[in-house]
């Protein structure tokens, strides 16, 4: 390649980055402004959520296509390549991370002030830990820095344990009072909701250890969840 072929390329990879940074922002906003809506029951803020999932979605497209165009213009190898398929599956996570908030979102505005208080500080503390897992694991992209990747890895079990108690809370609060079962499995939904959050958070670890790396990140993956409950898509 030319100097000025050199150059260009890189500044593509650059723009690629740039575009997963800007993504993670806006899933790292949006999460925030779920998380308190949730804890304000507030409906018209949950709205405002849900409509703002699209910018998510469009900027998942961008980077798709021009990951597809320099793959196309560049032909890349070993490094390269694995940068610009890394980039669409992280791509991919954050527009997952996206929809999830969005779904909390849902099930905010299908909360009334009617559920007790303390039924929402669970999912409250979940939303705490995967908004931590999120903002490390896009620091570690930014920097390319494999081993804080590898601590996000590790502290998904963090969230599957809260979950596992907030799950058994929530199933005890029904049984004691029925008229809280509709309620409560909002929460419960959107409990799962912060969970796989979480995994997508785990995802985008292993995606930056192995461009840094050239290798899979080796070991079994942390896993926590003992429940059956179907993911809320």
């Amino acid at each position: 390649m030319s100097d000025h072929t050199v150059k260009a390329f890189d500044q593509e990879l650059a723009e690629l980055k740039r575009c997963i940074g800007e993504m993670g922002g806006l899933a790292e906003q949006q999460l925030t402004k779920a998380l308190d809506a949730l804890a304000r029951r507030d409906a018209e803020a949950a709205e405002r959520i849900i409509a703002g999932d699209q910018e998510i979605d469009d900027l998942e497209l961008k980077v798709e296509w021009q990951a597809t165009q320099v793959i196309v213009r560049r032909q890349p190898m070993a490094s390269d390549l694995r940068q610009i398929m890394v980039a669409i599956r992280i791509a991919s996570d954050l527009e997952r991370i996206g929809d999830l908030g969005k779904n909390l979102a849902k099930r905010t505005r299908a909360l009334t002030d009617a559920i007790a208080p303390h039924a929402v500080t669970g999912v409250a503390r979940m939303g705490e830990l995967a908004l931590r897992q999120l903002h490390d694991v896009l620091d570690a992209y930014a920097r390319d820095d494999a081993e804080k990747a590898v601590k996000v890895w590790t502290s998904d079990e963090d969230i599957d344990t809260v979950y596992n108690s907030v799950f058994r809370e929530l199933l005890t609060y029904m049984m004691e009072d029925p008229r809280t079962i509709g309620q409560a499995t909002h929460l419960m939904f959107a409990a799962k909701n912060m969970e796989r959050i979480g995994d997508h958070c785990t995802n985008i670890a292993e995606n930056i250890y192995y461009v840094v790396h050239g290798r899979p990140l080796a070991g079994e993956r942390p896993k926590g969840d003992e429940t059956t409950m179907p993911v809320d898509l």
